[in-house]
């Protein structure tokens, strides 16, 4: 099941008896747990039938034995097991995450329980019997496997957390955050919630990077995004004002972190080249479809050989950032040579 699928069935109260939720991406598995230890069972009934163990604390057999306890005074228990991937069989103290016994109970689970398995940043093995078996009891047991977002993913994701709260935001304020949150969404949740917040309290709905700059700190002028594109347009004077902010502001914009968008940015440019078809650039480049005239104008500027030439020195100034040939040069010295260097790329 997907976790739209799931959350839908758990606003219905359709609750399963077993959550298998594994995965690289936390957030859908803890926004699953949220959901169920907030709305399954009453306040007054959970101090009875709530429970929430570690994995690291348990083996399988402590959560066996509360899984088959009846509920008191209540239609459901729910038992959370955090850190499902610690847990150890009392037999095998020192082989960690093995589910085989739970598999057995959840052939034949206690129906009045709700047993959730917080399963984090790593999956069962596909090929083990536990997983195959989990995956066969639709019936009983809920498996979902979270999986990390790629970043030309998290617009688009934004756009739909936003809409189903009666919220929207700009384009290019996405783009801001995605470039400086990446795909961590309980990063990028935590800020939407905070914009949410702002915006309560007005008429405004719509999210500007205007909100973003006065409210999470992210420049709308002084931002890698705006640097991509200084670079691309060969815009000397617009690149050279950012980087200096980028100086003057370290801690918000380290070398390491703007070398890496600036190098995928440059490897997009490179890749739109040599597209046969640059109708198809958009899905090529994973980007949306608003920006693919950046890297257009971009590829007008620099001929694939100058993007070779500026990829090059984009791998040099991460060696030099991580301490390879560079003896006393501070980050911001190191971030105006590069960018002198990528404007000059013979």
């Amino acid at each position: 099941m997907t976790f739209e699928e799931i959350i839908n069935e758990l606003k219905n109260k359709r609750y399963r008896p077993v959550y298998l939720l594994m995965g690289d991406e936390p957030y859908f598995i803890d926004a699953i747990t949220e959901y169920i230890a907030v709305h399954a069972l009453q306040e007054s009934e959970k101090p009875f039938n709530q429970v929430v163990m570690y994995g690291k604390d348990k083996t399988v057999m402590d959560v066996l034995d509360a899984a088959k306890r009846y509920p008191m005074g209540a239609q459901h228990q729910v038992v959370i097991v955090k850190e499902a991937q610690e847990l150890t069989d009392p037999e095998d103290r020192r082989t960690k995450g093995k589910l085989d016994k739970l598999q057995y109970y959840a052939e034949k689970p206690l129906k009045s329980t709700i047993l959730v398995l917080n399963y984090k940043y790593k999956t069962l093995d596909k090929s083990s019997k536990e997983y195959k078996q989990m995956k066969q009891m639709e019936k009983t047991a809920v498996v979902l496997e979270s999986k990390k977002l790629y970043e030309n993913q998290i617009p688009s994701w934004i756009n739909g957390y936003l809409s189903e709260r009666g919220y929207s935001i700009a384009l290019n304020a996405s783009k801001l955050l995605t470039d400086y949150l990446g795909n961590d969404l309980g990063k990028v949740v935590n800020e939407l919630n905070k914009l949410m917040i702002v915006l309560s309290s007005g008429k405004e709905r719509k999210i500007t990077s205007e909100h973003i700059e006065q409210n999470v700190g992210i420049s709308k002028d002084y931002n890698v995004f705006e640097l991509q594109k200084a670079l691309g347009e060969k815009d000397v004077l617009k690149a050279n004002r950012i980087v200096l902010h980028f100086a003057a502001n370290s801690g918000d914009n380290s070398l390491i972190m703007v070398i890496n968008q600036i190098f995928s940015y440059f490897i997009k440019v490179l890749t739109y080249h040599y597209l046969s078809d640059k109708s198809q650039a958009a899905a090529v480049l994973r980007v949306n479809p608003y920006f693919v005239k950046d890297y257009e104008a971009a590829a007008r500027k620099y001929s694939a050989a100058r993007v070779v030439q500026i990829i090059s020195i984009l791998r040099e100034y991460d060696l030099k950032s991580k301490g390879a040939g560079n003896a006393s040069s501070s980050d911001g010295d190191l971030m105006r040579e590069m960018v002198y260097k990528i404007m000059h790329a013979a």
